[in-house]
């Protein structure tokens, strides 16, 4: 008992690191919006810094100058605390004015990729200053014991966790009783109102990044007399750190902390239980902590990170649609001549390079198209690499059967890895990914009970009808046959991934990229487009483990770090991690590839490789988000619509007035429809028929619960009563299914997908109708387009045309999926009164085509002038239903919009005035 006890009290050691780093990401996600995952980097410097001068010398972090400066004598243990500390503030004040003030607008996940970008330029720095040789640190505080049982407990760590505690106590203190805390809470709640408050938000963020490194360097020089420093062995506290912040929903220190201490408690009972437990795994426990808590944190209780008050661009870059996908595959021809021309570690170089690029691939297809950070890629390559020993070596499984096998498994693996992301979305799946990462690194790659442990797994060499397509050995190290293999693999993998980005799942990827709710409403399996993302991810890492895994003879797990799937993630973001290009481009600079090889043999310049690639990727993410291929992506495009010529507008054919609507039975039902917010009503009591054929209007004042309403119909607000759709009941039932019921809605923020075409924008629409990705059934939509006069624009990206067409664009993706109802959200806003009459006509002419319209609008002309029914919503409650002339002559309608009885003109006519558009009624 007194063991357990020792190793508890032990563990609070590494929890108030963990507890302090905590902190630290609390700051700074307060004040900036940012998760920083380079929070651990950052303490490991500053241990650095503190390390060097407890030596009598002053590191300097710069590459090209000198690595340090002699002080001529140690400095004393507060002087090198001070010097530290003072050395982290200024860090954190570079670190927000140079890389994160100019993201201040951009969404969590850009600015957790920057901060990834800082770590690992961070990391690299310490590796090129100081080596991978462990630098040890004086004791901070005297060796003193006290005795519990007749065990011996050293004081340092309850020391420890007693700072950090005072820390977070004075920090909690400071945030509420000050008028710089009470300016933090206010540009936390919304940077809008702190400037009309004459608040600085980019000064409260320069100071809490201050504060927040200087919490991160504490925890670092606390923790280096008792872990020795490596540049890489602080890096990865950041995943406990960032399973304690979560536990304050990383606004609150309080429970931060406690979390933090906590965790390290049961890292060091667990760790003891490892090597006293026989049936415990030898190695592993501990990192499952942190992925546990985060699992429960983030996905069983759903929750998401609080959002800050600013607004964000949630962009990765344009995905282009390759134009012709047999063209690129040209490039196979230098590719093959590059391998075949070159021999010894050049050729093997080549070869990374392929298998490099094959996993690569797969983090185009889940976070490129899908928009899910996955941070495991490399893991899931591990996977099937460990797998393919298993099958090569115990089972005898030949070639190629084992790999496929194997990556089917590793796929296997990948959907679980991806199931978080069913209920998660953005930067929460890149945290539980790397949770998973480390934790599989530690309890399957590195464990001596699954594996050969350090020494890995021995694979056996691909044979495949008597041909050797091994890597080889000696003086044919490596062999041609299995470069070749690897190309073929990378041109497969290469040509699948373009492929499909020109097939409908592919544009459903994107649509579900840029925006969930919007991809649900038309049609889209939200769900089913993830699982689909992660599994055809996954099995494309997969392969390329497999390729790693016979090109190194066996399974390493040096080969599959948390750390390097992070750095290949950055290569491919670096290079463009929404296209096929970028992907192979980021086999090519990745470490390893040729051109790491090149800069390191040809010009030296090899020990700068991680600076430069980490200063690269903060750089394009500020400057061009899409990557080193983004530019000829732009300039391709251009040349295409410069061949193309100049675009003609299409011409509607010259409209007629419809025949009068025939108007049928009730074909959706609304039945006492409530919908509460906590102890806010929105809606009570909303029941009214919507008729087969009409255009049926939704007003009110704002306020009254017009969008509510419409959320709640289509599935995306809770409520109480019910809603049928003909003979469909719709309660419980998801958006997605509502829509391929028939039920189409558009958005009042319009919510395209900036990254697709306008014909991809409506095509994906179309999946309400179609319930599969099934492209050879595509209706035909040129009429539509043009009856939408959107024929001109059909091609080009919707971020490139006017307000107003972008509105029609929402509808026309709405149209496409021929709805029996569709639900339309402020149709008319953006346009002048002329679009907005010229719209009418074309809800008409949809309405003789046989859909029926629900309309909610605040342009009073084109409610009266088009609707056959109107309902009135005021305070969440129908206050009236009928014509537009019996609305018009509603007094209760009146009092509605003018707040009071109505007043009569002179001509006895009472006049509504609401959006400036006033209305005789």
């Amino acid at each position: 008992m007194t063991d357990h006890l020792l190793f508890l009290i032990l563990g609070l050691g590494s929890g108030s690191v963990f507890a302090a780093l905590a902190m630290a990401l609390v700051v700074t996600y307060r004040s900036s919006g940012v998760v920083n995952f380079a929070t651990g980097a950052i303490a490991l410097y500053v241990a650095y810094t503190f390390a060097f001068l407890r030596k009598g010398k002053l590191l300097i972090p710069i590459p090209g100058l000198p690595d340090n400066i002699d002080l001529g004598a140690p400095q004393t243990l507060a002087a090198s605390m001070v010097i530290s500390l003072v050395i982290a503030a200024v860090l954190g004040l570079i670190l927000y004015g140079l890389v994160f003030r100019p993201l201040r607008s951009a969404s969590p996940v850009t600015k957790a990729v920057a901060s990834i970008g800082v770590m690992l330029l961070i990391q690299a720095i310490m590796a090129q200053k100081v080596g991978t040789s462990p630098v040890s640190v004086e004791r901070i505080v005297p060796e003193n014991y006290f005795t519990i049982a007749g065990t011996r407990v050293p004081t340092d760590s309850l020391f420890f966790a007693g700072i950090i505690v005072l820390l977070g106590i004075a920090l909690t203190l400071l945030i509420r009783f000050t008028r710089f805390g009470l300016a933090t809470r206010a540009v936390a709640e919304t940077e809008q109102g702190a400037l009309v408050s004459g608040l600085s938000p980019d000064r409260v963020a320069a100071i809490n990044w201050a504060l927040s490194t200087v919490v991160a360097g504490l925890a670092g020089i606390l923790i280096s007399p008792i872990v020795p420093l490596i540049p890489m062995s602080y890096t990865l506290f950041i995943v406990p750190a960032l399973a304690a912040a979560l536990c304050g929903n990383l606004t609150k220190l309080g429970p931060a902390i406690i979390a933090g201490l906590l965790i390290g408690v049961a890292q060091s009972e667990l760790t003891y239980l490892q090597s006293t437990v026989d049936w415990f795994p030898a190695s592993g426990t501990a990192e499952l902590v942190p992925l546990i808590l985060i699992l429960i944190l983030l996905v069983a209780r759903r929750d998401r990170l609080p959002q800050r008050g600013s607004v964000t661009a949630p962009s990765l870059g344009r995905a282009p649609r390759p134009r012709n996908l047999y063209v690129p595959l040209l490039a196979v021809i230098p590719a093959a001549v590059l391998l075949v021309a070159t021999q010894g570690s050049v050729r093997g170089a080549v070869v990374t390079t392929f298998i490099l690029g094959v996993i690569a691939l797969s983090q185009v297809v889940v976070t490129g198209y899908a928009g899910q950070v996955s941070l495991a890629q490399l893991a899931i390559a591990g996977v099937a690499a460990f797998t393919l020993s298993r099958l090569t070596s115990d089972l005898g499984i030949p070639f190629p059967i084992a790999p496929i096998l194997a990556a089917l498994i590793a796929t296997v693996a990948g959907v679980v890895v991806g199931l978080p992301a069913l209920r998660l979305r953005g930067l929460p799946v890149a945290i539980v990914t790397l949770a998973m990462a480390v934790a599989v690194e530690a309890l399957w790659f590195r464990n001596v009970d699954f594996n050969g442990g350090l020494d890995g797994a021995p694979v056996k060499a691909p044979k495949l009808f008597g041909l050797d397509l091994s890597i080889g050995a000696g003086e044919s190290y490596p062999r041609i046959g299995f470069g070749i293999l690897c190309l073929v693999v990378l041109t497969a993998a290469a040509f699948g991934v373009a492929w499909l980005r020109t097939h409908r799942l592919g544009a459903s990827m994107l649509a579900v990229r840029a925006n969930e709710r919007s991809a649900a409403a038309a049609g889209i399996d939200v769900r089913r487009v993830k699982i689909a993302a992660f599994a055809i991810g996954s099995f494309i890492a997969a392969i390329g483990g497999t390729l790693m895994a016979y090109q190194q003879n066996g399974a390493a797990p040096t080969s599959y770090t948390a750390i390097a799937g992070i750095s290949l993630f950055a290569m491919v973001y670096l290079a463009g991690v929404s296209s096929v290009a970028g992907g192979i481009l980021a086999g090519v600079i990745g470490a390893g590839g040729i051109l790491f090889l090149a800069l390191d043999r040809w010009i030296h310049f090899g020990s700068y490789f991680g600076i430069v690639a980490g200063l690269l990727l903060v750089v394009t993410i500020i400057r061009n988000p899409e990557g080193v291929v983004g530019p000829l992506h732009t300039l391709a495009a251009r040349v295409g619509r410069g061949r193309q010529g100049p675009q003609v507008a299409a011409t509607a054919a010259p409209s007629t007035a419809p025949d009068a609507p025939v108007i049928g039975g009730p074909v959706l039902t609304v039945r006492d429809i409530g919908v509460r917010y906590g102890g806010v009503t929105a809606l009570e009591d909303v029941s009214f028929d919507v008729r087969e054929g009409e255009i049926l209007g939704l007003i009110g004042p704002n306020g009254a619960g017009k969008t509510t309403l419409v959320d709640a119909i289509s599935g995306y607000a809770d409520y109480t009563g019910s809603v049928r759709l003909e003979e469909h009941a719709l309660d419980g039932v998801a958006p997605h299914r509502r829509s391929r019921a028939g039920l189409g809605r558009t958005f009042q923020g319009i919510e395209l997908y900036d990254d697709l075409t306008v014909r991809e924008n409506v095509v994906v629409g179309t999946t309400a109708t179609l319930g599969r990705f099934d492209d050879a059934h595509e209706p035909d939509l040129d009429r539509l387009f043009a009856t939408l006069d959107l024929s001109e624009v059909a091609d080009r990206p919707v971020d490139e045309i006017s307000q107003g067409r972008r509105q029609l664009v929402s509808v026309a993706r709405a149209l496409a999926g021929r709805p029996h109802v569709v639900l339309l959200d402020e149709p008319a806003a953006g346009l002048d009164s002329g679009e907005s009459q010229w719209l009418g006509e074309r809800l008409r002419a949809a309405r003789a085509g046989g859909v029926t319209v629900v309309m909610v609008e605040h342009d009073m002309g084109l409610v009266l002038d088009v609707c056959d029914r109107v309902v009135v919503l005021d305070l969440g409650k129908v206050i009236a239903v009928g014509t537009p002339a019996e609305i018009q002559s509603d007094p209760t309608v009146i009092a509605a919009y003018l707040g009071g009885s109505s007043s009569s003109e002179p001509d006895g006519a009472d006049t509504v005035e609401t959006n400036n558009h006033e209305v005789n009624v």
